[in-house]
């Protein structure tokens, strides 16, 4: 019996390997690209207050601060549109961005009175500056306590929801 001779142009032909279409390779990688996304979002690293106290051997007692400085760049925020101005989010975000805050992608929330500039423990004089570098009042920043302003926020370090006292005009 003699072996089948197979074409080049043949698919099964012995040693060809299976070229996967161009449209496959891209839904992996956006796959990819997505995973990673969420898996870094969902894993940063915690930055919240802590006090530490030590006892010296000469019985005194030191504290360290309870929120040592962060750059800027390490100050996760979130900026979100709560008003139907078009582009609010991205245009305070990118105000932000270019003063080198870890600025999140901008987002939407639902409607406020009033922007309110929140924050997490340890993170508000970074919620001060921010509301500063945006022209709203000390008076609106606030403590986050569990409150959740904008779905998959509450581990960010400071959360900016637009009202419509920050038009840009």
């Amino acid at each position: 019996m003699s072996d089948p001779v197979h074409s080049s142009r043949d698919p099964h032909a012995s040693g060809s390997h299976f070229q996967p279409s161009l449209s496959v390779v891209l839904i992996i990688v956006v796959l990819f690209v997505g995973a990673t996304f969420l898996m870094v979002r969902a894993t940063s690293p915690s930055t919240g207050a802590t006090t530490t106290n030590s006892t010296l051997a000469s019985g005194s007692t030191t504290t360290t601060s309870p929120h040592a400085p962060l750059a800027k760049s390490k100050v996760r925020v979130q900026v979100a549109n709560s008003t139907l101005t078009a582009g609010l989010a991205a245009h305070y975000t990118q105000i932000l961005t270019t003063q080198d805050w870890d600025v999140l992608p901008a987002g939407n929330a639902t409607a406020i009175p009033a922007t309110i500039v929140y924050f997490n423990p340890g993170f508000r004089n970074d919620a001060l500056e921010i509301a500063s570098t945006i022209k709203v009042s000390a008076s609106s920043v606030k403590p986050l306590n569990g409150a959740v302003p904008i779905a998959g926020s509450p581990t960010d370090d400071v959360i900016v929801v637009l009202g419509p006292n920050s038009a840009i005009g």
